[in-house]
């Protein structure tokens, strides 16, 4: 009995942990909810760790990665059997379930300059706290649907940010409406549905200049959809549109469709492909 009691405490103990945390972003001008998780070992060491910036999707918000896509259990798994390396993952809110009066999204937008909070903001506070980042070798960033196209734009924008970027179930572009706007212009989802046409990630491949493609081959590039998936077209024209760039990107298209259970497995293969991508 003891001997199970032992075994149950240790394991308790050298689970990872995870800790919501407020940023007070002066861009904003209010307070944004993050989550984070952070290594089993984190209070006892001075250890600099990576940083995975992982994003949610429409509906979503900070709390999605751990209650829906069990990060902490995928962490402490993939660390335990050395397919990852043990790492921050800084997991931001950037929306709410109602997406009609609440602004999803992670761009900038009237009255919302999310992407400056982004890397002005959250950045800098996460990585100070948390001693990790600093530098792009040491700095990912994934998401999934929304938050997938938004690791993907953070990525193509800010190419000297990002050792790697893992896009699943990416909403790259909105110009055949993957998501319908609704006709009041005023309605939240229309703006940010018209901000993810603004910022299309195809149209910034097709827009580069060779300076550009130059610095997105310095990004270790990962698109994930599943074969049921709305948006798997974007995925697969982005794909090649990089490809013809001569920009080196994975595709995997599995069996699957737009739900959590396709994006648990992508978790799983995203955290060992940012780990092979830092430079530890």
């Amino acid at each position: 009995m003891m001997v199970l009691v032992l075994f149950s405490v240790l394991g308790l103990s050298a689970q990872s942990r995870i800790q919501t945390d407020v940023v007070t972003s002066k861009v904003l001008g209010r307070d944004v909810n993050v989550n984070v998780c952070m290594p089993r070992n984190f209070n006892a060491s001075e250890k600099h760790y990576p940083v995975l910036y992982l994003l949610h999707g429409l509906y979503g918000n900070h709390t999605d990665w751990e209650a829906r896509g069990g990060v902490r259990a995928v962490l402490d798994e993939l660390t335990g059997t050395g397919e990852a390396a043990e790492m921050i993952i800084v997991m931001p809110c950037a929306g709410d379930q109602d997406v009609q009066h609440v602004q999803n999204g992670y761009f900038n937008m009237p009255g919302c300059p999310y992407e400056d909070f982004f890397f002005q903001d959250l950045i800098p506070a996460m990585e100070e706290k948390y001693r990790c980042g600093g530098a792009k070798a040491l700095r990912a960033v994934a998401g999934l649907s929304m938050g997938g196209g938004g690791s993907v734009v953070y990525a193509q924008r800010h190419p000297d940010m990002f050792s790697s970027c893992y896009g699943m179930s990416a909403w790259l572009d909105n110009q055949s409406n993957q998501v319908r706007q609704p006709a009041d212009q005023e309605n939240k989802l229309y703006i940010t549905a018209m901000s993810v046409r603004e910022h299309s990630a195809l149209d910034f491949i097709d827009n580069a200049d060779e300076k550009t493609i130059e610095a997105l081959r310095g990004v270790k590039w990962f698109l994930d959809c599943g074969d049921d998936d709305g948006l798997l077209q974007l995925s697969v024209d982005l794909f090649m549109k990089m490809r013809r760039k001569g920009i080196n990107c994975e595709l995997r298209v599995r069996n699957g469709a737009h739900t959590w259970e396709y994006w648990h497995t992508a978790l799983r293969l995203s955290l060992p492909f940012a780990t092979r991508n830092f430079e530890l």
